[in-house]
């Protein structure tokens, strides 16, 4: 989606050509953002109560299935946007919401359920104030996106490298890099919701596709941060 000027209009805005203000706007991705969350979370403690996350995870292959199917649906929300309508990426968002709370229920049992209340608290309080601050700043922030996928190719190549190199000495240094990018993610894609709506204007169908996929890039900086503060603050129950 082509990013503007996104400080050339206040955020309490009303565009004369459409009925939905911005701050309403913003609203309805968080809102997006928040169902997404419930839907994994919630998804992910039934099936770590009931048992079911064991007989999932019987199966070897089933983590990378589920790598594969969260690929693909991502794909599929971010193609083919223009033709697609907004019914179907709600449901595309909907089914990547639950097959990464199938992924999450593994975290239930690893973790005391305790330990991720508090994960998630904190994640929720560090998100808010960069979220904030890509709400209200005038500073253009679209100046950081080299550093930010730069940080997100580094985390990409040392989860890589994880798998095959013990770098267990340098993994509280790996999650605060992970936090940092992923909090600035925050502000940037925060910001974002305000170009794509000056960009859609007009066009309420646009609007509503263009919610929903900020409602997952959202979603995803939410995630992550939430698994790299788990890695960094969290105990497993193994290490009790």
């Amino acid at each position: 989606m082509e990013e503007r000027n996104v400080n050339r209009y206040d955020f309490d805005s009303d565009y004369t050509r459409t009925s939905l203000t911005l701050n309403k706007y913003m609203a309805q991705t968080f809102g997006w953002m928040f169902v997404g969350l419930m839907i994994t979370f919630l998804l992910a403690a039934v099936l770590a109560m009931s048992g079911l996350v064991f007989v999932f995870y019987s199966n070897p292959y089933i983590p990378m299935v589920l790598l594969i199917a969260e690929l693909i649906v991502v794909l599929a929300m971010s193609a083919g946007i223009l033709n697609r309508s907004v019914g179907v990426t709600r449901m595309l968002f909907a089914v990547y919401s639950m097959l990464n709370g199938v992924v999450f229920s593994v975290y239930f049992v690893a973790y005391q359920v305790t330990n991720l209340i508090f994960i998630f608290g904190l994640t929720a309080l560090f998100f808010g104030a960069f979220a904030l601050y890509g709400r209200m700043t005038k500073t253009d922030l679209s100046r950081l996106r080299p550093l930010l996928f730069g940080g997100l190719i580094f985390l990409l190549i040392a989860g890589l490298l994880t798998m095959f190199i013990d770098f267990s000495s340098l993994e509280r240094g790996i999650c605060m890099v992970g936090i940092v990018v992923f909090l600035c993610f925050t502000a940037y894609d925060v910001q974002k919701i305000k170009a794509n709506y000056e960009y859609f204007c007009g066009d309420e169908v646009m609007l509503q596709k263009a919610s929903i996929y900020s409602a997952l890039q959202l979603y995803l900086d939410f995630i992550n941060l939430f698994l790299y503060l788990l890695r960094f603050l969290g105990r497993s129950r193994s290490s009790r």
